[in-house]
């Protein structure tokens, strides 16, 4: 595991030519206005999914870790894993620049991400968890450990497997997820959370910046502050060579500004330091429609996914 590759699958599998044309033309435009193309890209999959068939995957829905009304989560599940082996469990932490975003952004997305996932037979849990200003650094990721934690007393109950539990994080929910394993501040959390079997990090902010072109630099600041100096050290790049678990690295080809660079920078301290990690491209998608388009036939990232999910052991 280690060297870095791209995803060859045409994008867009499934959509109408219309559709596809105008995710293709959107692409390189992507920065232009990142707002405006997000809610392209939730229209576009949002009625894909909702005609998908539902069936097969059971959803306990709304399970509270804590006491805060954000403090919950989804727990996804094949409806025939009666009786089979404890499944292990996959965590997905979506994103939102820190200061918005729910995981569920509407009733299709970023559930067809954890759908997808049990439908190849793990138990998915899609997580909610405070937000900045109210939660500044280190909340997410100690919201995180919060839930790993719960998760560890109570996976059994869903068919999952405690000792077998991979963390995946889109955008702001990947720099949480990177700071609960790597952070050298949070080894409490880590602690009180637990061991992972594996971490996907997916079109993930794992450097803080408030550089000029970032859309999203209010969103920094409210999370890890307004003192830049502190950046560098809050960053999970610079703790990359922590690193002591399979990982991947997820990027779009186009990107959020910088973070593509981000995920480039955060393999190549990884590997520098023979950590287990892998970096996947994927052409043509966006840093929406990265995870917008699991569960549709569209090939670019979803089995590479299910692949580096499979290769995770109970630790």
């Amino acid at each position: 595991m280690g060297a870095p590759f791209r995803s060859w699958a045409p994008p867009f599998a499934g959509l109408s030519d219309a559709e596809r044309e105008t995710l293709l033309a959107m692409g390189p435009r992507w920065a232009d206005d990142i707002n405006r193309h997000r809610e392209q890209v939730v229209a576009i999959y949002t009625p894909h999914h909702a005609a998908a068939s539902k069936d097969g995957v059971r959803v306990n829905a709304g399970l509270a870790y804590g006491e805060h009304p954000r403090q919950c989560m989804d727990i996804y599940r094949q409806d025939d894993a009666q009786g089979a082996p404890p499944a292990p469990v996959v965590v997905f932490v979506h994103g939102g620049a820190f200061m918005r975003g729910n995981m569920n952004s509407n009733a299709e997305i970023y559930g067809n991400v954890t759908r997808y996932i049990a439908q190849q037979g793990y138990v998915a849990v899609n997580l909610e968890y405070r937000l900045a200003p109210e939660a500044a650094y280190p909340a997410g990721s100690e919201d995180i450990a919060l839930a790993l934690a719960w998760l560890r007393r109570n996976a059994g109950r869903f068919g999952g497997n405690p000792q077998h539990i991979v963390l995946a994080g889109h955008s702001a929910g990947g720099a949480h997820a990177a700071a609960y394993v790597l952070d050298p501040a949070l080894e409490a959390a880590r602690h009180s959370g637990g061991g992972l079997s594996g971490l996907a990090l997916i079109s993930a902010r794992l450097r803080a910046d408030v550089l000029p072109g970032n859309p999203n630099a209010a969103g920094v600041r409210a999370y890890w502050g307004d003192d830049a100096a502190r950046y560098d050290q809050l960053s999970p790049c610079t703790h990359a060579a922590r690193l002591d678990m399979p990982a991947m690295v997820a990027i779009a080809e186009f990107e959020n500004p910088y973070l593509d660079s981000y995920g480039e920078e955060f393999y190549r301290r990884a590997r520098a330091a023979s950590a287990p990690c892998t970096l996947l491209r994927v052409p043509g998608h966006n840093h929406t429609s990265i995870v917008a388009h699991l569960g549709t036939a569209d090939r670019c990232f979803g089995p590479a996914l299910i692949d580096f999910l499979d290769h995770t052991r109970p630790i």
